[in-house]
């Protein structure tokens, strides 16, 4: 894997490529170290903040918990939440992995995606779990009953992930837990790229921690921040971990949310959440410009890191420590922050609390105080040594070509930038029924070379208003290469009553999965390395449904004017015109005077 120094908004480097390299290994050997302080631990929590280019900041919260199996078993839960416990166990699932995702990850600017994009979804909701049944109906019978019972715990549209969004991957997903004595396990994975994420699928989340919000680092998790992040994904993983020869299991439950934050817009005050450009005389203005006057102003480049601290950002300061958390050894680092020796950065509380450096001292990393807040403050300052940004293995981006109502391609592009190295992965498609692709167009092409780069395909075609379809192709693409797919498809009519209201804004397709095969995880685990596509649009043919209003109207004007005669046929009393000369000078309106005249006499003369 190469890598490059980028020099965001400071100044050069003295030290160059060598400081900035040896700040990207210390956060490899933090990431290890998180991973094996908290495989020992019943509970635990840590909070990663790492500066990106854009002033951006990218922020990682991590919470595990450990529950014994013959404890899970028994329905004697300590850390694990019950409310989650009893549905895997009545849905027979051994293994769950759940992404709820907004907004796409610029890897072009911010570098290699965190835990190598294991913990991330794509866009909306994604869901894949290993169940155990003794066939296929009955593992998608408990597959449906894991959906609903999600979707009532999570406030969330998982009911709708029927037959048609879900696939049995065979290439892209591999078990991340110990199954000794489990065996019959199915694969079953559903998307729904529609799905808003909101702060309804924040609180449950929040409510599975020991803690609840109330304490901790989940306490800086508020829906007006992290909703408001330019990306943001909140993972929930459950799997079992046994020690050797499956002896001393126990259920893991793992629950993460990363975000990229703006730093000069999460600033901004509640009380003014419409951004306002500031009086000209409060802006810095580059008074080298030609054209700079009283009335005109350029804004004048900062070189400085700009100042933050956790309440401005979050919009609260941190609640102190978790009381269930580790207070000896690493376990008790909660808060961590990767940033250059150099910086400064100010720790506000007024209880106890213990800085440490880890990870040749590029990542501080505090202990924190129990019943008292706790704030971190950076202030604005001149750095000299500038960030470092990991290389993607790989950049993939998808689009949908063509034009018309009847017919389109997809347009794959994927990029190796390593020199030296080849990539080896497998690209995962879940289309809707009614994107029906043509498999005998599907080309592949490498500009580097004319050798096919498809290695393997596996190809599960659509059935209409039953299924999907599944594609997945394990394919190998050279260094320093570009590697184009394309197929074309067909697109389907609908049935009227299958439009969703807002038919003419299109119908969402699920991102890409692309799993690497050759490259190996810097958690040093198994979970993988991953990265997904952005969610595509796709227009389908569509109706003029003022055509339908005008039969509605059309048909209700007629019924109306039939039933009004009809009506009045039946309910009004026709008489004679020499039955009206006999009721009086008066007509009938004479004979009721009269007869109110009588009882008005009645009345007063008693």
């Amino acid at each position: 894997m190469r890598s490059h120094c980028l020099d965001n908004s400071f100044q050069p480097s003295p030290r160059g490529c060598n400081a900035a390299m040896l700040s990207f290994l210390s956060l490899l050997f933090f990431n290890l170290l998180i991973t094996f302080t908290a495989a020992g631990q019943d509970y635990y929590e840590r909070l990663l903040l790492r500066p990106l280019p854009q002033s951006a900041l990218l922020a990682s919260f991590n919470f595990r918990s450990n529950e014994s199996s013959a404890s899970f078993d028994q329905q004697n839960f300590r850390y694990f939440p019950r409310s989650l416990g009893q549905i895997l166990q009545h849905a027979r699932t051994k293994e769950l992995h759940l992404r709820f995702s907004l907004g796409r990850w610029d890897a072009e600017s911010w570098g290699q995606r965190p835990w190598d994009g294991a913990r991330e979804g794509g866009t909306g909701v994604e869901l894949w779990a290993w169940l155990e049944a003794q066939s296929e109906e009955e593992a998608f019978s408990r597959w449906l009953t894991l959906t609903n019972a999600l979707s009532g715990l999570f406030c969330a549209s998982l009911n709708f992930i029927d037959a048609t969004k879900t696939i049995r991957p065979v290439m892209s997903f591999q078990p991340e837990g110990d199954h000794h004595n489990s065996s019959n396990l199915h694969l079953l994975h559903g998307t729904l790229p529609h799905e808003v994420v909101c702060t309804e699928n924040l609180t449950p989340f929040l409510k599975l921690l020991p803690c609840k919000g109330k304490a901790g680092v989940s306490s800086l998790l508020d829906g007006h921040k992290l909703f408001d992040a330019s990306w943001q994904t909140m993972s929930i993983d459950v799997r079992p971990v046994c020690g050797k020869d499956g002896a001393d299991c126990v259920l893991e439950m793992e629950q993460s949310v990363d975000m990229v934050l703006d730093i000069d817009r999460s600033r901004r005050p509640r009380d003014n959440p419409i951004p306002r450009p500031l009086p000209i005389e409060e802006i810095a203005c580059d008074t080298s410009k030609h054209y700079n006057a009283e009335d005109t102003c350029y804004p004048l480049h900062k070189s400085a890191e700009p100042g933050w601290n956790l309440t401005e950002i979050f919009g609260r300061p941190l609640k102190g420590a978790c009381p269930l958390t580790d207070g000896d050894g690493e376990g008790a680092n909660t808060v961590c922050i990767n940033t250059p020796p150099e910086r400064i950065i100010q720790a506000n509380t007024t209880g106890q609390y213990l800085e440490t450096w880890i990870a040749s001292d590029t990542v501080r990393c505090y202990k924190l105080p129990t019943g008292s807040d706790f704030d971190l403050n950076l202030p604005e300052q001149e750095m000299t040594t500038g960030l470092i940004l990991a290389t993607p293995p790989l950049f993939a981006a998808r689009s949908i070509n063509g034009h018309g109502q009847e017919r389109g391609s997809i347009q794959a592009i994927i990029r190796n930038p390593s020199a030296t190295d080849a990539v080896e992965f497998v690209y995962l498609e879940s289309l809707p029924w009614f994107m029906k692709p043509y498999l005998h167009t599907l080309r592949a092409r490498v500009d580097t070379t004319s050798t096919n780069p498809i290695q393997e395909t596996y190809y599960r075609p659509a059935v209409d208003r039953a299924r999907g379809t599944h594609l997945e192709l394990r394919m190998l693409i050279p260094a320093s290469s570009t590697l184009t797919l394309t197929y074309d498809f067909e697109k389907a009519i609908l049935r009227y009553t299958e439009y969703p209201p807002d038919a003419n804004r299109g119908f969402d397709v699920a991102p890409a999965v692309l799993k690497l095969l050759s490259s190996q995880s810097s958690l040093g685990d198994n979970k993988g390395v991953y990265l997904r596509t952005t969610s595509l649009l796709l227009p389908l043919p569509t109706p003029d449904f003022s055509m339908p209003y005008n039969v509605i109207i059309l048909t209700s004007t007629v019924m109306a004017l039939g039933f009004g005669n009809i009506f009045n046929l039946l309910v009004r009393r026709f008489v004679g015109a020499e039955e009206v000369m006999a009721l009086g000078a008066g007509g009938l309106r004479g004979v009721v005077a009269a007869r109110v005249a009588a009882m008005r006499t009645r009345l007063l003369g008693r």
